[in-house]
């Protein structure tokens, strides 16, 4: 059985390498930007994260948890079952695994994560 561990948590910004700045002085994160993807990342020690382009789809003050699921079609369907909403099935992230968003019965997001290779 999976034990669904928080493996990845966005925060959605306005600017990104301001952002990236922030929490950096804030907390000593370990700040990684990727330009080429307007992204970046943190390592806080403990668990990743990243920072997101505000937009349509990651409004402002959204922040998103990604939960990691060895079958996100059948964790999808499993949560829709409990009430959920589907928001969007397994999808690519290239070269990295896949994800697969849900709304929970409250309204909140929540994102499943398959790495191409597990974390040892």
């Amino acid at each position: 059985m999976s034990t669904y561990p928080i493996v990845h948590i966005e925060f959605g910004t306005r600017d990104r390498e301001k952002t990236g700045k922030f929490y950096e002085s804030l907390f000593d994160w370990k700040i990684s930007q990727i330009p080429e993807m307007n992204y970046a990342t943190f390592d806080s020690g403990s668990v990743g994260g990243g920072f997101s382009p505000v937009g349509v789809d990651f409004p402002a003050g959204m922040v998103a948890v990604y939960v990691q699921s060895d079958d996100i079609e059948a964790d999808l369907l499993r949560a829709q079952g409990l009430g959920a909403r589907i928001l969007n099935h397994q999808t690519e992230i290239e070269q990295v695994g896949w994800w697969g968003r849900f709304e929970d019965p409250d309204g909140n997001h929540i994102y499943f994560y398959k790495p191409i290779e597990p974390p040892s």
